[in-house]
């Protein structure tokens, strides 16, 4: 899932403390995720999905090399 929220990131052209302040989650949150240390709650999940313009599915999901989808935790 972190590896598909950098990719939206990157898109939008901001940083986690951008993404932080416009949302109200903890910048510390996403090194968490980062590093494993947690796991995103479905309401983070909600309101990433919605800054990005994406569903929560496309946020969790990535493509593999072969085409086909793969879920990410």
């Amino acid at each position: 899932m972190y590896e598909r929220y950098v990719e939206l990131r990157n898109q939008k052209g901001v940083s986690d403390y951008r993404v932080a302040k416009d949302t109200g989650i903890p910048k510390s949150t996403f090194s968490d995720w980062k590093s494993g240390r947690s796991k995103p709650k479905i309401a983070k999940l909600k309101i990433l999905a919605g800054y990005f313009g994406v569903a929560v599915d496309e946020l969790i999901s990535a493509t593999d090399e072969t085409g086909s989808k793969e879920g990410r935790e």
